[in-house]
């Protein structure tokens, strides 16, 4: 099967961020000092197996408020929370551990800001996700969540108009909301709270997506960024494949690749993009590897 010559490239930027990255090791942190149960309101990030992980640290999922009587602490998921889901919490005298990610809280605030100002809001983002949800808790009651433009035809729209985007979302999806919106109304008012670990990661996996014969993504089924990933590698690459583990990639998909590329979600730890790199070194043994480690991690 193998041939001299190949490369195994993982993008520049892949793997966890950041926020990630701080509501792990808060929720690592309570679970060691916690003598009593330790809970994430929902899954705490997007990845089944860190969830599982969790699980075996002493950190359980509830997809309900606990009641005062069954004490405890509540971890607040990265993805954020709606004000009132806050308000339940500290109103039954639940220990809150806040694990949001700063980037969405900067959501939060740049919502209630627009709402403050007498705008409209707009979340651009994809209804039902967890971020989005929370997001629409401080963006006022007429608030509308546009996963494409086509959301916006039947939208009745006041005159002044601001304009938030899930952290996780692409530009160009809000470049195309905002080129619709602008002739309607009299004041567009945008504020871009996608964040630079998003972007970094998109435009990296696109640059390799370009160079490579095959692209593997690798991240949580349930991840909206990993998809997103995923869907903009194959833009480039018709061969883009989505995994969670390395026992996933079929020998097939890169029998006859000379270039392979890995991109991952921004809930993806280092570890399994590690796992991956093995396993594919296991089938093309004299392959190059190619990975400037410390790029995807943490604040980039």
């Amino acid at each position: 099967m193998d041939t001299c010559n190949r490369v195994i490239e993982v993008a520049r930027h892949a793997g966890v961020c950041y926020g990630v990255e701080r509501a792990l090791h808060l929720a690592h942190k309570t679970a060691l000092k916690a003598d009593q149960p330790v809970k994430t309101l929902g899954p705490l990030i997007h990845n089944p197996r860190v969830v599982k992980d969790l699980r075996l640290a002493g950190v359980s999922e509830t997809s309900e408020i606990p009641t005062a009587l069954e004490g405890g602490t509540l971890v607040i998921r990265a993805h954020g929370v709606r004000p009132d889901t806050i308000k339940i919490a500290e109103d039954r005298g639940i220990d809150l551990v806040d694990a949001t990610c700063p980037y969405v809280s900067k959501v939060h605030r740049a919502a209630r800001k627009l709402v403050d100002e007498g705008y409209q809001v707009l979340v651009v983002g994809e209804p039902g996700h967890p971020e989005v949800e929370g997001i629409l808790g401080h963006a006022g009651s007429h608030a509308h969540v546009i996963a494409d433009v086509k959301d916006l035809d039947d939208l009745r729209l006041s005159n002044r108009i601001g304009i938030v985007v899930q952290t996780t979302q692409t530009e160009d999806l809000l470049a195309a909301v905002t080129a619709q919106i602008i002739g309607q109304v009299e004041e567009l008012k945008v504020i871009n709270t996608i964040c630079r670990a998003t972007q970094d990661r998109q435009a990296s996996a696109l640059e390799l997506a370009k160079r490579s014969d095959v692209m593997i993504v690798i991240g949580g089924r349930n991840s909206g960024n990993t998809r997103r990933l995923a869907e903009l590698c194959s833009s480039r690459c018709e061969k883009t494949y989505h995994i969670e583990e390395a026992h996933e990639i079929l020998p097939s998909w890169v029998e006859h690749a000379t270039h392979i590329g890995i991109s991952a979600g921004a809930s993806t730890p280092a570890s399994h993009i590690e796992e991956v790199l093995a396993y594919l070194l296991e089938l093309l043994p004299s392959a190059q590897c190619v990975w400037e480690r410390g790029h995807g991690q943490g604040r980039s």
